[in-house]
């Protein structure tokens, strides 16, 4: 707390507004308008932040697309055709604006979740990475980076990469060698 809240001298903060949520977000908002609003922000946010896994190597598969469209289901249990829309949606956002949004939607993000609710997206982030069954380099630094936005902790990010080590490329190359 503030010297000026302990006097009362400033409004205490208040929830992040919607119209604080990125154009992303809010792109991806407007097709969820049967959920309710935070949950659709919430869902919104992490969907982006998957396509963003997806598209860490320039380019999304069939694989990373799939596997985007049962997380997001699972997440939001919405009819699949808004399912389709929202990974549409999230995809091509990440292609057009990725540079200027990863940051301020995993912000977003970290500011509308807990910690356990961003430990799974990390978890989500590695499933979509491993869905080709290789997470490059680039895709396994992608994920740091999230996790680091996200706000977790080196060990926590060591914590969910353990469960798809049989699929890092750097792992695999090792063991080729080995053989």
């Amino acid at each position: 707390m503030s010297f000026l809240q302990f006097l009362g001298l400033t409004e205490k903060s208040t929830p992040k507004r919607a119209e604080e949520d990125t154009l992303t977000m809010q792109a991806i908002i407007s097709e969820l308008s049967s959920l309710p609003q935070e949950r659709a922000r919430y869902l919104a946010a992490f969907a982006y932040i998957l396509g963003r896994a997806a598209y860490a190597d320039s380019k999304i598969n069939a694989a990373e697309t799939e596997k985007m469209k049962i997380i997001v289901n699972g997440l939001g249990h919405i009819p699949a055709d808004q399912v389709e829309l929202v990974v549409d949606i999230a995809k091509n956002q990440v292609k057009l604006f990725g540079g200027t949004e990863n940051f301020l939607v995993s912000r977003r993000f970290r500011e509308i979740s807990t910690e356990e609710q961003r430990i799974e997206l990390l978890d989500c982030v590695f499933a979509v990475s491993a869905a080709d069954k290789s997470i490059t380099v680039v895709e396994e630094g992608q994920a740091r980076q999230i996790s680091k936005e996200l706000g977790l902790s080196h060990d926590k990010f060591i914590l969910a990469r353990s469960s798809y080590l049989e699929h890092l490329a750097a792992v695999k190359g090792l063991n080729k060698y080995r053989d």
